[in-house]
């Protein structure tokens, strides 16, 4: 019974090693770049529509504050 327990164990952890080792871990470089070009195109977005976006605020802010 112990024996029999133990070699289906060995067996089920070689697969498990072998799912392991056949594991594809995704392109990183790929998503790293990914997350550069985002993060350039917020700083790009942020840096043209920033003082339209202020501006904007600005204008709620004074139009809330009158009342």
């Amino acid at each position: 019974m112990i024996h029999s327990t133990l070699i289906r164990l060995r067996t089920a952890w070689g697969t498990v090693q072998a799912d392991l080792r056949d594991d594809e871990r995704g392109d990183v470089p790929g998503w790293v770049l990914i997350t550069l070009m985002t993060a350039g195109l917020v700083v790009v977005i942020w840096a043209l529509a920033g003082p339209a976006l202020a501006q904007l605020f600005q204008q709620a802010i004074d139009q809330v504050s009158s009342f």
